[in-house]
Parts: C-alpha cells; sequence; structure tokens
C-alpha cells in the first residue's frame, strides 16, 4: 500500500526539513578526533553517483526536506563534484544548497561550485594558528584554506560559516582569538562538542570538553543567543554589539539536544540514518536505479521514520556503530 501523506514526521511529531547527503568517506586530512591514521579504505568505492544524488534530492525534497547539505569525508575529493552540487539544486523544491569541506580544494573551485547552483558553505577550521592546524589536520594548509573562504566570501553565498570541534587543548588559550576574528567578518563560527565514536574512545576521555566552557565564556564577555531558523541545524548561536559576526555552539550532550532534531542523513552508499548514532540504516540504493520507484522510495523513507529514536544513547558512552564521523557525514 502507498503511503498518502508525503510528510517526513517520526513519531514524536518531529518534521524533517534538513537532509545531509554524503557523497563519498574519503577524506584527504588526518584530523586527531576522527582520522589520525588518514582514510583506510574498507571496501570497494562504489560511492553514490550523480544521478542517485539526484533522485535522492527530489524525493526527500518532495517530502518537505529542502535544505540539502552535501558532506563526506571530504567531498571536494570527487572530480565530479560540480555536477552533483548542479543535479542537486536543480530540484525545485530544493531552498539550499549547502556543503562542508575542510577547505583543501576551496580556493581553486569555490567559483564553479556556487556557478553550478551552492547557496551555504561550511568550512572546517580547528585553530587559527598554524601550528596548532598543522597538528590537528595533519596539513600544514592553514594559509590555503584561508585564502579559499576569503574567495567565498566575495560570492554571492547566502552564508559561509566556520566548524571548529572544542578541544580542550584549544582552552589553553582563552576564546579571544576567535572572537577577534569575527569582528568584522560577518561570519559565524561555530564550536562543536566533541563526539565519542567506535574509533576515538582513548582521544575522546583525554579531550573531551563540556559546552558550558564555551557557553560561559561568551555570556561573561558580553555574547547573547540568537534566535534559530526553521531549517537550522543545531548549533546555538550567540552575537554581539560589537561584532559583525557569531559564535556559534553544537552540544550533543546538552540536555534535550534531540528534541528538535530536524534532519536525516544518507551515507555515501545510499544508507539511510535516522540518527549520527544509531545502529544498522535503511538500504535506499536499490530504489535509486530508475526515476519510476520515486514513490516506492518515498513509501520506505516515511515507513522508516517510525522506527526513529528519541535520542541518541552518547550519554551512556554509546555511540552506535559509527566508528568514525568521515563514515557517515558527521
Amino acid at each position: 500500500m502507498t503511503l498518502t501523506a508525503r510528510d517526513a514526521t517520526d513519531a514524536f511529531g518531529r518534521r524533517f526539513r534538513y537532509l545531509r547527503l554524503s557523497v563519498t568517506e574519503v577524506c584527504n586530512f588526518r584530523c586527531t578526533y576522527c582520522l589520525p591514521n588518514g582514510y583506510k579504505k574498507t571496501g570497494a568505492m562504489d560511492f553514490l553517483s550523480p544521478i542517485e544524488t539526484e533522485r535522492l534530492a527530489r524525493a526527500f525534497s518532495e517530502l518537505g526536506l529542502r535544505k540539502i547539505r552535501l558532506t563526506g569525508g571530504e567531498p571536494s575529493v570527487r572530480k565530479d563534484l560540480t555536477e552533483i552540487i548542479a543535479r542537486v539544486s536543480a530540484q525545485p523544491q530544493v531552498d539550499k544548497v549547502a556543503m562542508t569541506t575542510n577547505g583543501w580544494n576551496l580556493a581553486r573551485h569555490v567559483d564553479d561550485w556556487v556557478s553550478a547552483g551552492l547557496t551555504h558553505l561550511n568550512v572546517s577550521i580547528d585553530a587559527l594558528d598554524r601550528n596548532a592546524f598543522a597538528r590537528i589536520t595533519g596539513h600544514d594548509r592553514l594559509d590555503d584554506v584561508m585564502s579559499g573562504l576569503d574567495r567565498a566570501q566575495a560570492l554571492p553565498l547566502s552564508t559561509v560559516k566556520v566548524n571548529a570541534v572544542l578541544l580542550r587543548d584549544g582552552l589553553e588559550d582563552d576564546f579571544s582569538a576567535w572572537t577577534d576574528f569575527v569582528r568584522d567578518r560577518r561570519i559565524s563560527v561555530r564550536f562543536i562538542e566533541l563526539m565519542r565514536t567506535g574509533d576515538n574512545a582513548a582521544f575522546f576521555q583525554d579531550q573531551h570538553v563540556s559546552d558550558t566552557a564555551l557557553r560561559n565564556w561568551l555570556l561573561q564577555h558580553g555574547w547573547q543567543p540568537r534566535e534559530r531558523g526553521i531549517d537550522d541545524g543545531p548549533a546555538i548561536e550567540f552575537s554581539h554589539p560589537d561584532h559583525a559576526g557569531w559564535i556559534g555552539l553544537i552540544a550533543p550532550y546538552a540536555p534535550g539536544f534531540c528534541d528538535g532534531c530536524n534532519r536525516l542523513r544518507i551515507t555515501a552508499r545510499g544508507q539511510l540514518r535516522l540518527c549520527l548514532f544509531g545502529q544498522g540504516g535503511h538500504d535506499l540504493r536499490s530504489f535509486l536505479e530508475r526515476d519510476d520507484q520515486k514513490e516506492a522510495l518515498q513509501d520506505i523513507i516515511v515507513s522508516a521514520l517510525g522506527g526513529k529514536s528519541l535520542s541518541h544513547d552518547l550519554h551512556a558512552a554509546n555511540p552506535g556503530d559509527i566508528r568514525n564521523l568521515a563514515q557517515t557525514g558527521g
């Protein structure tokens, strides 16, 4: 029986408007918190093709998910990334085409990505100090990434944001370097609380710090929370009257973090993940072979949402079956 309620809502009444679509598991950085030994091939490189991503984008957008973010791994390792962006942006019900990148190829390709339809961009920059950046990522590429960021800000993108993982080592100095960074830049820097995965238990134990360290610092220095948009991610952003930009905080261990969940995830091989830290998923790839399978694909998606849990189990030190963030797209 075909479901007629074309609305992506789960059993708890949460409506999903945001899809994170991974296009590769490969990453060319060796970040300490994710892939400290670099990417290791675990199977065939049979990641979603451009036409498969297009069919996914069409099916999900018709269920009300109007924002689609391309993730990885590192999306820019794909030579056909510009085509993927173009196919996703061509869907009439997709309002926002976003991407998260480590910035390696940003300066070289961002003009093409924007021309293809990219509207929102997040760049991962875990430190503003060149040596610290190299230590965290395994590459001395901060200057290149910053050049790409500057170029992106000169283009007609709706938003350009910076992501940084909150690490204990980064607390050796306060956050003033970051607030100085956004004093004259109309940009949001969001700190992501370090999350436990299957491969980083020891690192997590050593480097995890609660979001309250940053939250308290911001409040003490005159920063105030901003109102969230309907299809925003989970970040709480703070503004200050003396700064053009914003500081954000993504705190998955905070009480009620999952209450307003509005996102779903597709892995690079076409598996629907209802939660980043869940177990298993729903294989959608067999429904991507032909255009006439869209309705059956949507039925599977809507049905699967009935099994989405209320919350992750990170508080119980249970990250599900995710080995690292590159595996599922973070």
